[in-house]
């Protein structure tokens, strides 16, 4: 399946979501039956029930036995209204659970989450970004909760916009799992993820521990900084095993170009690939597999993020486990710091990631090693 084919239950929660932050659908209204949206949407009933359950785990809509369902109402002399801009929302797995962890809390303090999808349709993805974050500001959201834009030749430009449209209507932001600022560089935002240095490093470092001696970093083109700080723990932790990295170690590029995957197989003559992320790892396997190079037996793999799906692969993945619900938790809580103290300097909130050791890196059984 397409990486840009979503569910269509998240479609539905999603037009949901836009029809009641614009106030189509009001507070204490009722909305559409099943029977309808399941008419309306052309889909099943399964799956608007699964939207509505969505819609309801979220704080939205509050289902009355025999009334049917209504939009929720919110306590707005207590709590605030936050923006979620995160680009490519249903196609990156760890937003999904850190978006349901700040929603989760915000219940708890009255505050209301808007959600926005820029991955209805796979055009003009700026466009839309520029569009949604301006329907924020339109609607006095505030704060706003950003992942920068990655993986698109004009990232930074986009990026600068958003931020600098934002600053122009003094809206405070809280950074999601990146920055937008090429690393070493740092944003004068406050961020919220992990230490992808040091997750790039622990993971090298275990599967040097393991055996391996040729390790190549794989990444596709136009990643996000934390690419750079997780190539930054890779390089320091060949060097705490006295390694000199090729030129060739740290390869750009498409892990579905089989050519370029054999060239790299043949010339640096690696035993393991760390890929940037279990994305890029699933597909490098995937390729690998056309090529009859087997996994872990000869070729070892880790990745980055711990997806639903990694450990259900062909061969387990091996990946770094990122605590979605704590940084969502974390995220929602530093933002209303800011908001009470706006002078503090700039921070980096990191939070603590675990190894989660699966066969793709020779292991026949699952370990999970915490870092502080």
């Amino acid at each position: 399946m397409s990486n840009n084919v979503k569910p269509k239950y998240q479609k539905i929660v999603y037009e949901l979501q836009k029809s009641i932050a614009s106030g189509e659908h009001k507070e204490g209204e009722r909305l559409p039956s099943e029977a309808d949206l399941v008419e309306s949407y052309s889909t099943s009933r399964l799956t608007v029930q699964r939207a509505l359950k969505e819609l309801q785990h979220l704080g939205l809509i509050e289902r009355r036995a025999g009334s049917g369902t209504f939009v929720r109402r919110m306590d707005h002399t207590k709590g605030h209204s936050f923006g979620l801009l995160i680009p490519g929302l249903g196609e990156t797995e760890i937003f999904e659970p850190i978006c349901q962890a700040m929603a989760c809390a915000g219940r708890v303090g009255g505050h209301a989450l808007l959600w926005g999808d820029t991955t209805q349709t796979t055009g003009n993805r700026e466009q839309q970004t520029k569009e949604l974050c301006e329907y924020y500001i339109s609607q006095a959201v505030s704060g706003i909760f950003f992942a920068p834009v990655e993986l698109m030749p004009n990232s930074d430009e986009i990026n600068r916009w958003v931020i600098n449209a934002l600053e122009k209507a003094r809206i405070p932001v809280v950074l999601l799992d990146r920055c937008f600022s090429p690393y070493p560089q740092r944003s004068r935002y406050d961020l919220v993820g992990i230490d992808n240095r040091r997750a790039g490093f622990i993971v090298t470092d275990h599967l040097l521990r393991h055996g391996c001696e040729r390790l190549v970093f794989l990444a596709v083109p136009y990643s996000a900084p934390t690419v750079d700080a997780r190539i930054a723990g890779f390089r320091e932790a060949l060097e705490t095993f006295s390694i000199s990295a090729g030129k060739d170690w740290i390869h750009i590029g498409e892990p579905d170009d089989a050519v370029a995957v054999r060239k790299t197989l043949d010339t640096i003559r690696p035993d393991g690939f760390i890929c940037a992320n279990d994305m890029t790892a699933a597909r490098l396997m995937r390729t690998l597999e056309q090529l009859e190079v087997p996994v872990p037996d000869q070729i070892r793999i880790a990745g980055f993020d711990d997806v639903k799906y990694a450990g259900l692969l062909g061969v387990p993945l091996t990946t770094v486990h990122q605590p979605c619900r704590e940084i969502g938790e974390v995220a929602l809580s530093t933002m209303l710091d800011r908001m009470a103290h706006p002078s503090l300097p700039a921070r980096d909130v990191l939070l603590s990631c675990s190894l989660v050791a699966r066969r793709s890196c020779g292991s026949h059984t699952c370990h999970k090693f915490e870092t502080s």
